[in-house]
């Protein structure tokens, strides 16, 4: 079978020809349907996350849904169903991304796959492949932040920075939990997609919103400057989540967290019971992703593409097309 492997940075993401892998036992085989690419895969790519692959080389690819064809073991789910692939629980629990999809174990940029029961979760009828691969990490990861990290409900006003592909999935949801939301991008071409999620309005920086109290900002670029510019504008007592991972290191000014009583939180992942709440969010249509297909031969320059901010929404591909 056709798979993207990654062994180190300076060989980078190579399609190889590979054997199908066998489920054992606590296993099931997928036929990957649908893979999304991740601006994860640009820092495990680019050797910046090295202590979060556990074998090489290794498939990538966390965001993932196929058709079961083969069982390792008595199990709750049979051939032919309908599943996605979720990362580790982060809910209560540190997650273990060393045992995570991708990164732990061979992920979706490949025909098929072998995963875990734990982390398979069934898709509902009316969901399709693509729409629940990438709700698996870019819509799931939004989620947990909007909805358990900042606690966004109808009484607050949020800012979400970074309209990219994990940000306006953060607006959409921010929106869902009755907030007034505002979204905030050096790239005014990703104004009109948040507007068309529930943004109230957009801005290239907080001093084009100057006049806004907000009660949470979300900063899904986190590229340094972001976070910064986050704990000035946020209210009094207001809370900051940091949720991309756009820069190692970081300086913020400990007098405005300090005297302001900011809080500043870190998310990352979602649990997987929250991952069924996103896929049925997804069925009655509160949630539609925005998608766009690229040939699986094309996942490299992909990659590219999302490491340079040039998508609007998801990428995805099918491998087996």
């Amino acid at each position: 079978m056709k798979a993207y492997q990654f062994e180190d940075a300076s060989t980078g993401l190579q399609l190889r020809d590979i054997p199908v892998p066998k489920a054992k036992a606590g296993e099931v085989l997928l036929r990957v349907e649908a893979a999304g690419l991740c601006h994860t895969d640009c820092h495990i790519i680019g050797g910046h996350v090295d202590d979060w692959i556990r074998k090489r080389p290794i498939t990538l690819g966390h965001e993932v849904a196929g058709v079961i064809t083969e069982l390792g073991s008595a199990s709750e789910f049979k051939v032919g169903d309908r599943v996605a692939v979720s990362l580790p629980g982060h809910s209560t629990e540190e997650p273990d991304w060393k045992n995570a999809v991708g990164m732990g174990f061979d992920g979706g940029y490949a025909e098929f796959m072998t995963v875990s029961t734990k982390y398979v979760v069934p898709i509902p009828a009316n969901v399709s492949f693509e729409q629940a691969a990438v709700a698996g990490d870019s819509i799931l990861t939004a989620y947990h932040a909007v909805v358990h990290e900042a606690e966004v409900d109808s009484t607050k006003t949020v800012a979400v920075i970074g309209l990219g592909g994990v940000g306006i999935n953060g607006v959409r949801i921010a929106a869902l939990q009755g907030a007034i939301v505002y979204g905030i991008d050096i790239d005014e071409g990703k104004f009109e997609g948040a507007m068309k999620q529930g943004a109230k309005a957009c801005f290239k920086n907080f001093e084009q919103a100057s006049d806004i109290r907000f009660d949470a900002i979300l900063d899904f670029a986190g590229v340094g400057t972001t976070t910064a510019a986050a704990v000035k504008a946020v209210k009094a007592g207001g809370q900051v989540v940091l949720v991309g991972m756009g820069a190692p290191i970081m300086e913020l000014s400990t007098l405005a967290i300090v005297t302001r009583r900011i809080q500043l939180r870190g998310s990352l992942g979602a649990s997987i019971p929250e991952f069924s709440q996103v896929l049925a969010l997804i069925s009655k249509g509160d949630i539609v992703p925005v998608l766009q297909e690229i040939p699986f031969e094309d996942v490299v320059e992909g990659l590219k593409r999302v490491e340079r901010s040039e998508v609007n929404g998801r990428l995805f591909t099918r491998p087996n097309k």
